[in-house]
């Protein structure tokens, strides 16, 4: 992959306050909110709650000290190993009563929006270049047409939209994981954003997968590890999979009225990674809404957001968008829609060679034996009822079935014409009325 090294995408430490990028005042509140609600005195480990480097912690101290604000303990006491341990002073109290009222965040220092946007740039998703070899080696589990995989590599490596349609079953979701395993390596994710001095949570453990961090050449005598601002958390390339559940609201900002800070949206929070959009048409806001939200983030790579005073802003807009739906595509969008939408692939059901093939890698995998009387049984009564219509679920389901029938029966796992008619009921429901 023509990817950049984690220390080349590295953001840096910043070397003063200045670096930081934030107002002295925020940073101050940030100090004075983080000692009183972690009662934390010990420098070393305020800077690791501040995400600070350990000199830079103690030169805000330091300022709140002139100010008043902060007052020395002494180096005796408990657990301090020698270090010296500060406290709030009643100004500092009453101060840092005072900024909690305004927001209850404390802790980790955000990153500015502005510098957060180069960060963006330098391990953007349409940096990848995804080779055959890696998106067959993700995909190497599924049973896929010979051009698909085709189809999809120019798709990926642009970075661009991507639809996927076709009937259901046929591994769309699949191959939306696939495609996120392809991509594969690592960035870095800011802890918190700030803004306008509004905070905006964008970490997220639900979502973000902490990575170990590469470390020096192990041959070498000092361990350095890797140097970076620790205000962002080193992960895997996010991955938000929403389904019928996605609504547009989940695209605005958050704001908690009780805590009066904000928590980045889900498509903020896939910056750099993939955001999954399954089943389009089962949400309750229709397809072509849904879509019309994303026109500006698809077309310019950036995302309008609002602040509670109403206040619009800017932030990067780098997802690889991955729209999955059992409908036709003319179904659910007018042509402006589709038009925005940069790729379009059909991911149809198997043909009788793939589906053998899939049936086979299952039998295998689920310890059934084959029987050939069975299968022709399956190929030339039952397919035909369905117009030889063939899905990729349905190998595991019937094969499911069968086991699950002869574990009930007491019997070894086997096939049968009679298991395989036994498994082909559960599979469709027959069109009746019920009468109530």
């Amino acid at each position: 992959m023509n990817m950049m090294t984690a220390e080349g995408i590295a953001p840096l430490p910043p070397r003063s306050l200045e670096e930081t990028g934030l107002s002295t005042v925020m940073m101050r509140d940030l100090l004075l909110k983080t000692m009183f609600r972690t009662n934390i005195g010990a420098v070393r480990s305020l800077g690791e709650q501040l995400c600070l480097p350990i000199t830079l912690t103690q030169e805000l101290i330091d300022l709140c000290r002139k100010q008043g604000l902060v007052e020395a303990m002494g180096t005796l006491h408990a657990n301090s190993g020698g270090e010296m341990v500060f406290q709030l002073s009643d100004t500092g109290k009453a101060r840092a009563l005072d900024a909690l009222s305004q927001s209850e965040y404390f802790g980790a220092l955000p990153v500015p929006l502005r510098v957060y946007q180069e960060q963006v740039k330098r391990q953007s998703i349409r940096n990848i270049q995804l080779t055959r070899t890696q998106l067959t080696s993700a995909m190497g589990h599924l049973v896929l047409p010979p051009d698909l995989i085709g189809q999809l590599g120019p798709a990926v490596s642009s970075g661009r939209s991507i639809l996927m349609y076709g009937p259901p079953g046929n591994g769309k979701s699949s191959i939306s994981n696939g495609i996120r395993d392809a991509i594969g390596d690592n960035i870095y994710i800011p802890r918190a954003i700030e803004y306008a001095g509004q905070v905006i949570t964008v970490f997220d453990p639900i979502v973000h997968t902490t990575a170990p961090l590469p470390q020096d050449d192990p041959s070498a005598l000092r361990k350095r590890g890797l140097q970076f601002d620790t205000r962002y958390v080193y992960c895997e390339r996010p991955t938000v999979i929403t389904g019928g559940e996605l609504s547009l609201d989940m695209l605005d900002l958050k704001y908690n009225a009780t805590a009066r800070t904000y928590t980045a949206p889900l498509q903020l929070k896939a910056s750099g990674g993939v955001f999954i959009v399954d089943d389009l048409g089962r949400q309750a806001d229709p397809p072509q809404k849904l879509v019309n939200r994303w026109i500006v983030p698809l077309e310019e790579n950036r995302d309008i957001l609002s602040l509670q005073s109403g206040e619009k802003f800017e932030v990067p807009f780098d997802t690889l968008v991955i729209f999955s739906t059992n409908f036709h595509p003319n179904e659910i969008f007018d042509k402006a829609a589709l038009r925005r939408i940069f790729f379009k692939i059909k991911i149809d059901g198997p043909s009788q060679q793939d589906f053998l093939k899939i049936f086979q890698l299952v039998a295998r995998k689920r310890k059934m034996p084959l029987d050939e009387k069975a299968l022709l049984h399956l190929l030339k009564v039952k397919y035909p009822t369905i117009d030889n219509i063939y899905a990729n679920y349905q190998p595991i389901f019937l094969i499911d079935q069968m086991i699950s029938i002869c574990e009930f029966e007491g019997i070894p796992n086997q096939m049968t014409p009679e298991l395989v008619d036994r498994a082909w009921a559960n599979m469709f429901v027959r069109d009746e009325v019920i009468v109530h």
